[in-house]
C-alpha cells in the first residue's frame, strides 16, 4: 500500500518525538539528542527530516540569528488519534473496538492503564 503524503516515517517520528519532550529547538540540538555521537551526516538528515516534516506542516521553524529554531505544529495525541482511525480504516473496517480489544486481551495494558481506561469508559457512559 502506498504512503499517503501526510504519513510520518518512524524516522520523522524520532523528530517529532524530541521535539515534544523538549519544545523549540534547533537542528543542533535536535541532532545531538537524536544521535549522541554523530556528526555531520547526522546533522544533515535531521535537517532533512525537518524539511519533510515541514513540507507535511507538522513542523514550523522561524529564524533566531544564525539558525532556526523548530516546533512541532501537530500535537502527539493528534497524531495518535489519526494513527489509530488510519489502523482501524485499514485492518477493521473502521471500528476502533477490535483493536481496543485487542490491546486488553493480549496483556499490554499496565494495571494503572487498565484504571485510567476504566475512568474513560465510567465517565463516556456517564456523558452518553
Amino acid at each position: 500500500m502506498a504512503r499517503r503524503p501526510q504519513d510520518v516515517t518512524d524516522a520523522e517520528l524520532e523528530v517529532l518525538r524530541a521535539l515534544w519532550e523538549l519544545g523549540p529547538a534547533t537542528i543542533r540540538t535536535l541532532a545531538d539528542r537524536l544521535y549522541p555521537r554523530g556528526g555531520a551526516s547526522e546533522y544533515a538528515t535531521v535537517q532533512k527530516l525537518l524539511e519533510r516534516l515541514e513540507d507535511k506542516g507538522h513542523v514550523k521553524h522561524h529564524p533566531d540569528g544564525r539558525q532556526n529554531v523548530f516546533t512541532a505544529r501537530v500535537q502527539r495525541d493528534d497524531l495518535v488519534a489519526r494513527r489509530l482511525r488510519d489502523t482501524a480504516e485499514r485492518l477493521c473496517d473502521g471500528s476502533l473496538t477490535p483493536l481496543i480489544t485487542h490491546l486488553v486481551s493480549a496483556g499490554r495494558l499496565s494495571r494503572h492503564e487498565l484504571r485510567e481506561l476504566r475512568r474513560l469508559v465510567d465517565r463516556l457512559s456517564k456523558e452518553g
